[in-house]
């Protein structure tokens, strides 16, 4: 077990055995008579990482004095719906790996992975039918809603460097912090308690999901394939322009955001992250939008601080500025 992951088990420690449940029930609606889905489903189980979406839930039930016998199903539903997000990416941007392993797309092909992804889907919400509320079935449609209406808004604003921080901020949220929102507001709400308490952990769910984020992009153009255990420069390679090379590009001189833009859309260019590290200074863009990452995980903790003293608010303190430290 890597130092990293290890720290991560005893932040998580005080929803151990939540967690532990929710991976019973997870393990049990991914099953499948179909030997070939099976395999599949054995395939991209190995993406699962490091569960912190199913954690939030319960955390935020403990946390907030909210906790029901049915947050690790929604625990389960939160990481299907995240198992499917990430199938679905990786056809998006053609990433060839995912943990350490085959992206369900290069194994089989993107037909396989976009019918597994929509498998995961219909899994997650029809155990959310079972549950006793409907809540945690609207407001995960509503996420998955603006889950992909940021992956449709990204790509038709590719090789567009004129983007401001807040309209790329807003995409980058859409497509990772919505989930992170709605499990911290169902773990603090479902099964209908307190609005105004899930709205302040939804908030706290974007902010540190948003930072997530920035770290992941930030990775993406400076990180390195052996350390971060996923394909990098997927998103040069599809022109998407993130927010360390939206700060990197406005550092350049006009030869340089002139080479930036040619790396982004010449045809034809390999390697388009290694061009783009002698063109610009990469790590000054990086710098400043980790900064940003801080500024919102310091924002996110401000959110929690009136809960109760509590191992699990504790724990949400720390996971704010754990996924500032992710090398993965």
């Amino acid at each position: 077990m890597s130092a990293s992951d290890a720290r991560l088990e005893r932040l998580v420690a005080p929803v151990a055995d939540g967690l532990a449940r929710m991976r019973e029930i997870l393990a049990r609606q991914v099953a499948e008579s179909s030997a070939a889905v099976a395999d599949m489903t054995g395939h991209v189980g190995r993406f699962r990482g490091k569960q912190l979406r199913g954690a939030l839930v319960l955390l935020a039930g403990d946390a907030t004095g909210n906790a029901t016998d049915e947050h690790p199903a929604i625990a389960a539903i939160v990481e299907m719906i995240h198992l499917a997000t990430l199938v679905h990416d990786d056809v998006l941007d053609g990433a060839d790996v995912r943990r350490r392993v085959a992206t369900v797309h290069q194994r089989w092909d993107n037909q396989v992975a976009v019918l597994l992804g929509d498998f995961l889907y219909a899994r997650a919400f029809a155990l959310s039918t079972d549950l006793s509320s409907r809540l945690a079935s609207r407001v995960l449609a509503e996420a998955t809603r603006r889950i992909c209406v940021g992956e449709i808004e990204q790509s038709t604003l590719r090789y567009d460097f004129d983007l401001t921080d807040a309209r790329c901020e807003a995409i980058a949220g859409a497509k990772t912090a919505t989930l992170y929102a709605a499990a911290c507001e169902l773990g603090a709400r479902y099964p209908g308690g307190r609005e105004d308490l899930g709205l302040e952990l939804s908030s706290f769910g974007y902010e540190v999901g948003l930072a997530f984020q920035i770290v992941d992009d930030c990775l993406d153009v400076v990180g390195e394939e052996a350390v971060v255990g996923k394909s990098v420069g997927n998103d040069v390679e599809d022109g998407k322009v993130t927010l360390p090379v939206l700060h990197a590009y406005r550092r350049a001189s006009p030869a340089g955001k002139a080479r930036v833009r040619e790396i982004f859309t010449q045809p034809g260019l390999e390697r388009r992250v290694t061009l783009l590290r002698e063109a610009c200074d990469l790590a000054g863009g990086v710098e400043s939008a980790m900064a940003r990452a801080a500024d919102l995980a310091r924002s996110a903790r401000a959110r929690i601080a009136d809960l109760p003293p509590s191992s699990a608010r504790t724990a949400l303190e720390d996971l704010a500025e754990y996924v500032l430290e992710r090398r993965w």
